[in-house]
């Protein structure tokens, strides 16, 4: 799966750090980059409340999947 240009590192640990730090739980959708809230860690493909795709995944679970340089 392609992941949206949006969907940085900084900002899925900016999204892991928030669930770490607040009472948020964080997740982006890989298809349109949105935010989504009220995602376990490990979610994958929730379907997005802005584009409608099965995109939705955890900070943590985004994390474990990105392709690092």
């Amino acid at each position: 799966m392609e992941i949206h240009s949006s969907v940085t590192l900084k900002r899925v640990m900016d999204a892991a750090n928030r669930r770490l730090t607040t009472l948020d739980d964080p997740g982006l959708c890989l298809h349109c980059g949105a935010d989504a809230e009220g995602v376990e860690p490990d979610a994958q493909e929730y379907e997005c409340e802005i584009c409608g795709e099965s995109g939705v995944y955890g900070a943590e679970e985004i994390l474990m999947r990105l392709e690092l340089p």
